[in-house]
């Protein structure tokens, strides 16, 4: 049987994939320290800014167990960053959102994230938006 070998661009590609995913890694971390934060909790607290969500739902775009996500925001909530709301939808539901404290730190350490927009800076506006598509596109 016939190895199947990738062709020399996608190899590349992969590991260029790999070697941003490290960056963005490394750099998030860093923003997230000089907050006072873990990369965690800056990434629960970055979702959050964008939508309050039960821990069950952070639990799955974090793909981590709920009982990970109960500690996160609970130290987030002693920080005063996140607290506990009851959900609209469900009764017996709660749901974590950033107080403003957190929103406004949120958008701190969001503008902190300068690893990526420097190199993008250096491509056209229809350079971006066709390497946005291709993320779409290669993400499903």
């Amino acid at each position: 049987m016939p190895s199947r070998r990738a062709d020399p661009v996608t190899v590349e590609v992969v590991e260029l994939i790999g070697d941003v995913v490290a960056r963005y890694h490394l750099e998030y971390e860093h923003a997230a320290a000089s907050h006072q934060l873990t990369g965690a909790q800056a990434r629960v607290l970055n979702l959050l800014a964008l939508e309050p969500l039960p821990m069950r739902r952070i639990a799955q775009k974090l793909r981590c167990e709920p009982s990970n996500v109960t500690g996160i925001v609970d130290r987030l909530e002693t920080r005063g960053l996140v607290e506990r709301r009851p959900d609209p939808a469900d009764r017996r539901g709660k749901l974590a959102a950033p107080p403003e404290e957190g929103v406004q730190t949120a958008d701190r350490l969001r503008e902190s994230l300068d690893f990526a927009r420097e190199p993008l800076a250096g491509l056209t506006a229809e350079e971006r938006t066709a390497l946005r598509d291709l993320l779409r596109r290669m993400l499903g």
